[in-house]
């Protein structure tokens, strides 16, 4: 079960079916760019739009798909200039949020 399927499957299942077949399964997965950068820039676009419930997820994504802790920093420290000041502060509290969670998540799974 994908992670759409499990938030909104039951619910809204042609949105479902979109987001994992389109949007995953095929923008996601195109061959000009690879997941790495569209994380880089999908985790950008969210910051830069304020959307903070989607960008909950995408950080873990993008870490996940090869970009480091400091690169997404840079990049959201980057868009403090063009994105305003209170959408980068939820941001990077968010990423830090997330690697401190996996950092802990990975402490506690090693002992």
């Amino acid at each position: 079960m994908t992670p759409v399927q499990k938030l909104i499957g039951d619910f809204a299942p042609k949105l479902d079916e979109l987001t994992d077949e389109v949007l995953f399964g095929d923008v996601w997965e195109r061959p000009g760019l690879p997941p790495r950068d569209h994380s880089l820039i999908t985790v950008a676009t969210l910051a830069a739009l304020y959307r903070t419930e989607q960008l909950g997820s995408h950080p873990r994504r993008a870490l996940e798909n090869g970009l480091s802790q400091d690169e997404l920093a840079e990049a959201i420290t980057h868009l403090a200039f063009y994105a305003g000041w209170p959408n980068v502060m939820s941001a990077i509290t968010q990423l830090k949020d997330i690697v401190e969670t996996e950092a802990g998540a990975q402490v506690t799974g090693s002992e």
